[in-house]
């Protein structure tokens, strides 16, 4: 799941259901799990949406349809475009796990769930909230392209539609553009600044600040 963050650009899952919670993006029945196999939670991933009570592949739903169902691990599909308050509800960590395990790198809508957000963030995806306008432009062009790209630029803050060459800016808190910059976890982030640690417990001083805040 550790991947150093820049420029990724990727065609798109188009989830246009306002108010997913994380019961749809993972059932409950999978939490009783001890595993971390990315690919048992990816498996997982709106799991109650794709198949039936037998496990066949709803066939209507967006992920089965095959312009959108070769997988994240093949090199396509990195980037979600969810609808309105993504990830509402419990605030269990399987579901930032399931979408991390999917091998989804980036999240876009227009609201987020704060647990959810966070979640998200710990496990190395990063969600970008953008306008109404512009998330309804995102879900309009994959709609009727859905090889069209979308472009987001951590480093400058920017998320772009290539087939129309509208973009917008996000917000990400600087520490957190730091760590996914630099592939690191909170534990990582520690180790990373250890001697500053053990100045600061000797002198009493810190030599220098944490990240600011992003744009």
């Amino acid at each position: 799941m550790k991947q150093k963050f820049d420029i990724i650009q990727s065609t798109c899952i188009p989830i246009q259901i306002d108010n997913c919670n994380t019961d749809l993006i993972i059932p409950a029945r999978y939490l009783a799990s001890t595993t971390r196999d990315p690919k048992f939670f990816g498996d997982a991933f709106m799991h109650d949406l794709r198949y039936n009570a037998d496990g066949k592949p709803v066939a209507d739903f967006v992920m089965n349809r095959p312009e959108y169902s070769e997988t994240p691990r093949q090199g396509v599909h990195e980037i979600i475009i969810g609808g309105q308050n993504w990830g509402s509800g419990s605030s269990r960590e399987h579901a930032a796990w399931a979408i991390a395990g999917y091998g989804v790198r980036v999240v876009i809508s227009s609201s987020f769930a704060d647990i959810h957000r966070n979640n998200l963030l710990n496990c190395f995806v990063l969600p970008v909230i953008v306008s109404r306008e512009f998330q309804q432009e995102l879900f309009d062009t994959v709609s009727a392209n859905p090889q069209a790209e979308v472009k987001v630029d951590v480093p400058n803050q920017t998320v772009t539609n290539l087939a129309t060459g509208h973009s917008e800016t996000f917000e990400i808190n600087g520490y957190k553009k730091y760590c996914l910059m630099n592939a690191l976890d909170d534990i990582d982030f520690l180790l990373e600044n250890k001697e500053k640690i053990e100045e600061y417990e000797k002198e009493g001083t810190f030599p220098q600040t944490p990240p600011k805040g992003g744009k």
